[in-house]
């Protein structure tokens, strides 16, 4: 429905056609309303599919732990020589009770990286589908699909690396389907001054998801197995799945639960805007368009540390602090608890200072994105020389991931500033550079662990930070947040 379409529909709303203040002052308060609730449920959805996407980077340690003495060096896990009579004893407190397996470092890597192999098929299609059709089958099936086949990583990893890859690739493609078409929604929902607060809601289910999986995914390893790590990560997003369906509608104008004033104010603050599907993209000016290009190199810029800190900091919890499969769990569940609570606050002071004119919008996404990107590696740069000492390295990470957080507000969300009708196509874009990504900086950190077990983690930190500063100084430079030319439609909509 295009934006003249739902300013004529929410005029039908009040008898006399005049705007109702009242009603939508009411809707615009609180967080009692159905555009709230939707961003609770969208959260939910998002917990369970990072839940999913983490599981085996805490129960991989498991999985691996019966060969880490047994095999040579390039086959298990690095870790200092100076240090072995300490992991022997760590080793002691770990009775396994499921299978385990001799995956070398590399391979390790290239099996923590294959969830992005098959990724790259789905981001482009699934934003463009979504933008079209809406999003609510997209995101639903997604999220449906990725949960039933979580429940197949333990028999994929018996029958062996090749087909957990092929599961995993697959698993893939379902959660980048609903990681990016769950953007789309947000296009007819949220009001322009509520914009950063409920996708900051919704995105922050991915911290709290991963935060669950790293606080009790150690302690299910050891207690009754690493299957059920991902039993339950599977059952959880079925329950996530089924309540979706119901609950969720792609636009307000349609929703059989929501109040006169709320559908009033969501559309009519959302009048000016030209969010009506196309068919057609402007591929060529898309091409050319520097404020769109800075987009996707910082996503893919900036994956590239996340997807290692995502992948590899409970490996490095394990390794070189020498913290068992529960505490490295505990441990990342710390940092992610200080991301979450950092997403929500951060979703809320944007709007803030938008809303009283504080700063310019422009402003907000450049200074977020450079915090997100220097305190976070600097931390990189540091935790070389400070690896002897656990706490000041937990004390660094929780200011690396409340940092990153940063970036939900700076250039993460750019493509709804510079081109809202596009959203779905442009998030879908994006989301293939970040798999792009994922897939060759886990696998590069993977093969350069398996080379140099001296000075691997520095090297793999070295290059993250140089990849990163990289994206923010082009962002810096060509970032917009004005609609763009090619974006727009000349429309006259009177609300």
């Amino acid at each position: 429905m295009s934006s003249r379409a739902e300013a004529k529909a929410a005029g039908e709303i009040s008898s006399d056609g005049n705007f109702n203040m009242a009603q939508v002052q009411t809707s615009r308060k609180g967080f009692c309303s159905v555009r709230h609730g939707l961003a609770l449920i969208v959260h939910l959805c998002n917990f369970s599919v990072l839940a999913q996407q983490m599981n085996l980077s805490i129960a991989i340690q498991a999985m691996v732990n019966s060969t880490a003495l047994a095999g040579p060096p390039n086959t298990s896990t690095e870790r200092p020589p100076t240090a072995q009579g300490s992991w022997n004893e760590t080793l002691k407190e770990f009775k396994p009770m499921a299978p385990t397996y001799d995956w070398s470092p590399g391979m390790q890597g290239i099996i923590l990286s294959s969830l992005n192999y098959g990724s790259f098929l789905a981001p482009v299609p699934a934003g463009y589908m979504s933008g079209i059709f809406g999003a609510k089958y997209l995101v639903g099936v997604g999220l449906f699909l990725s949960s039933v086949l979580t429940f197949f990583i333990p028999l994929a990893a018996d029958a062996g690396v090749a087909l957990l890859i092929i599961i995993r690739s697959i698993q893939g493609i379902a959660q980048g389907t609903m990681l990016t078409s769950q953007y789309s929604i947000w296009v007819k929902w949220a009001p322009p001054l509520e914009k950063n607060q409920l996708i900051n809601i919704a995105i922050s289910g991915q911290m709290l998801g991963s935060f669950i999986t790293f606080l009790f995914g150690g302690l299910l390893c050891q207690t009754i197995g690493w299957p059920y790590v991902f039993y339950i990560c599977g059952g959880i997003g079925c329950i996530c799945s089924f309540l979706w369906f119901p609950l969720v509608y792609d636009d307000p104008i349609n929703h059989p639960f929501i109040s006169a004033g709320e559908k009033e104010y969501i559309v009519c603050s959302l009048a000016q805007q030209d969010c009506s599907p196309v068919w057609s993209l402007p591929i060529k000016a898309m091409m050319r368009s520097l404020p769109l290009w800075t987009i996707l190199v910082f996503h893919f810029t900036e994956f590239w540390t996340l997807y290692i800190f995502m992948d590899y900091t409970p490996t490095y919890l394990s390794t070189v602090l020498q913290a068992n499969l529960r505490d490295s769990g505990i441990l990342m569940s710390l940092l992610l608890a200080a991301a979450f609570i950092c997403t929500i606050l951060e979703g809320l002071s944007a709007d803030f200072l938008l809303s009283r004119k504080l700063l310019r919008l422009i402003t907000i996404r450049k200074l977020s994105t450079a915090i997100g990107v220097l305190v976070p590696s600097a931390v990189l740069v540091s935790l070389h020389w400070f690896r002897s000492s656990l706490s000041a390295t937990m004390a660094l990470l929780v200011l690396s991931h409340a940092a990153t957080t940063f970036c939900q507000i700076g250039a993460f969300v750019n493509f709804l500033d510079i081109a809202p009708r596009y959203t779905g196509f442009l998030k879908g874009l994006s989301q293939g550079f970040v798999y792009l990504s994922g897939a060759i900086s886990s696998t590069v950190a993977g093969f350069i662990l398996s080379q140099d077990s001296e000075f691997g983690w520095r090297n793999v930190f070295l290059i993250s930070t140089s990849v990163s500063i990289s994206g923010l100084v082009f962002f810096l430079i060509f970032g917009q947040a004005d609609v763009q030319d090619w974006a727009t439609e000349q429309i006259h909509t009177q609300c």
